[in-house]
């Protein structure tokens, strides 16, 4: 979550709640609200529906939150944090995977993702019915964010195309992909996946010619052993999921260091916007799916951090 994201979710609560109670009655509230913006719009809908909606009082909604606007705030907030999730899991997985699984994954990552009532109502709103005032954090920063993060991907699986190129070929993708998925959310289940599938088509058609397979393959780097640097290399099974090596040089073991480690620097950052707003080392690991421990050794980190820049 960045700076407007943390004041945005502060300014939303009239106050954040600390027990896990507190927590899930928020969340539940945030679900209802979802559904009943889904249901009638954001403009017709009232706090009295809402709470109907979630089987609790009209005053339980005010305890945390001043106003409509200031749920709808805090609903595009949750999205804000978790599509972040979404999106900086699947731009960190092995690049060398077949560009159909890519563009596969993906679809079915966000397809998963949007079947939830937050996210679907955020991203429809936005796209078929702005209303002035009604969103502070989703704009042309974040679309560009992510045709940048797309971008790197595309010179990553193909080193000779130049930073222009990639990221006009990022933007068509986004736009495109944009285009027919809120098509797909507004149709019915069946016909949404057929849309699904022809996205994913679409896709891999206009992507093959830039970052396709065979593309890939040309511009991998030699394997070379990691002892004595010969290009002498086999493979040699697999342990742990890995591809293992063997250099017919100086007969050295090695497995494949390609693969991607650890999180990414935007889930980091999360967890420790999501601590600092008060949050829980569990229920960080609930919402992010990153283990307590981490999160625990990323706080202490950072303090340490600080503490040495003082």
């Amino acid at each position: 979550m960045n700076k407007s994201s943390q004041m945005s979710s502060a300014n939303s609560l009239r106050r954040q709640p600390k027990q896990q109670r507190g927590q899930q009655r928020v969340a539940k509230i945030l679900t209802a609200a979802a559904e009943v913006f889904a249901q009638v719009g954001y403009v017709a809908a009232t706090t009295q529906q809402i709470a109907d909606r979630a089987n609790t009082a009209v005053g339980s909604i005010y305890q945390f939150f001043p106003d409509k606007l200031a749920i709808f705030h805090a609903l595009e907030a949750e999205h804000m944090q978790q599509v972040a999730i979404v999106n900086a899991r699947l731009v960190t997985k092995d690049l060398r995977r077949p560009l159909v699984q890519t563009i596969g994954d993906i679809v079915d990552a966000h397809a998963q993702y949007f079947e939830h009532p937050i996210p679907r109502i955020v991203y429809l709103q936005y796209f078929l019915n702005q209303i002035p005032g009604l969103f502070i954090l989703f704009d042309d920063n974040f679309d560009r964010m992510v045709i940048n993060q797309f971008a790197d991907l595309c010179q990553q699986r193909n080193p000779n195309l130049d930073r222009d190129k990639s990221e006009l070929i990022a933007e068509v993708f986004h736009r495109t992909y944009n285009g027919l998925f809120l098509v797909a959310l507004k149709a019915d289940s069946e016909h949404r996946q057929k849309l699904y599938t022809e996205l994913k088509d679409l896709l891999c058609a206009y992507l093959n010619p830039y970052i396709g397979d065979d593309l890939l393959i040309l511009h991998s780097k030699v394997m070379k052993c990691v002892e004595c640097g010969s290009d002498r290399v086999a493979k040699n099974g697999h342990r742990h999921n890995k591809q293992r090596y063997i250099c017919g040089a100086c007969g050295r073991q090695f497995a494949d260091e390609y693969s991607v480690r650890g999180y990414p620097p935007q889930v980091k950052q999360q967890c420790l916007d999501l601590h600092h707003q008060g949050m829980s080392f569990r229920e960080i690991e609930r919402q992010t799916g990153v283990s307590h421990n981490t999160a625990i050794n990323w706080v202490r980190q950072s303090h340490a951090d600080v503490d040495s820049e003082a």
